[in-house]
């Protein structure tokens, strides 16, 4: 049995979507917004059960999660979060860093006043869901106002490594915004849209680097 039972992000069957991938897109979200707590143990049984399906299709969900790096397999039957060290922490945060700035300089191509209104909508919403103390829809609006910004391509070639590196260090959210008032005093999204509106990359990228670094590097203290 799973110590306890994980929350798992609701996400809707699509239409045409085979069991299979229905498992494996709402493990890796639920992974991705941190879902799966560092060091927590659970089971193919577990899973299994809270999604209402057969053992199969989670268990090759989590085999590909597993070679996606962000679950590692302890036995045939339970997986859990990769240990985190400083040293691969920092190397996540710098990764994001580069990823992540490169792709918001590139959207400066396509960031005409219906794309930016679109982020604007988003940012309001992480606004509230700050304002409301909800961690859930923190971490939601947060990856969706990052998502909308950086994938507005569908030959998008940098989008499918930032969902990469969001794989591994999502687990870790949770920790980051526990300290959230003290480390993230300014409001990096909004310093992100002045800079699209007035198609300055330097600026964007600034802000970018520092909403990572305000948002989630200051874990280093702790891992370190």
């Amino acid at each position: 049995m799973d110590a306890s039972p994980l929350d798992l992000v609701f996400e809707p069957r699509l239409h045409g979507e085979t069991v299979q991938q229905w498992v494996f897109r709402r493990l890796r979200r639920s992974v991705m917004s941190g879902r799966f707590p560092p060091g927590q143990a659970v089971t193919i049984r577990g899973l299994a059960e809270a999604l209402g399906v057969s053992a199969m299709p989670v268990r090759e969900a989590l085999r590909r999660l597993v070679a996606e790096r962000a679950l590692v397999l302890l036995d045939n039957r339970r997986v859990r979060v990769p240990e985190m060290t400083a040293r691969r922490f920092e190397e996540l945060v710098t990764a994001r860093t580069l990823l992540e700035c490169e792709a918001a300089a590139r959207a400066l191509k396509i960031a005409d006043a219906p794309f930016r209104r679109r982020l604007v909508a988003l940012d309001r919403a992480s606004d509230a869901a700050v304002e409301a103390n909800d961690t859930e829809a923190m971490i939601e609006t947060n990856l969706a106002f990052h998502a909308a910004l950086y994938g507005g391509r569908a030959d998008n070639v940098l989008m499918p490594l930032i969902e990469s590196v969001w794989l591994q260090i999502g687990p870790f959210m949770r920790m980051a915004l526990a300290d959230l008032e003290r480390y993230y005093p300014v409001d990096r999204h909004a310093e992100a849209l002045a800079a699209l509106a007035a198609k300055d990359e330097a600026a964007l990228r600034r802000a970018i680097e520092a909403d990572i670094r305000d948002g989630i590097g200051h874990l280093l203290e702790k891992l370190g």
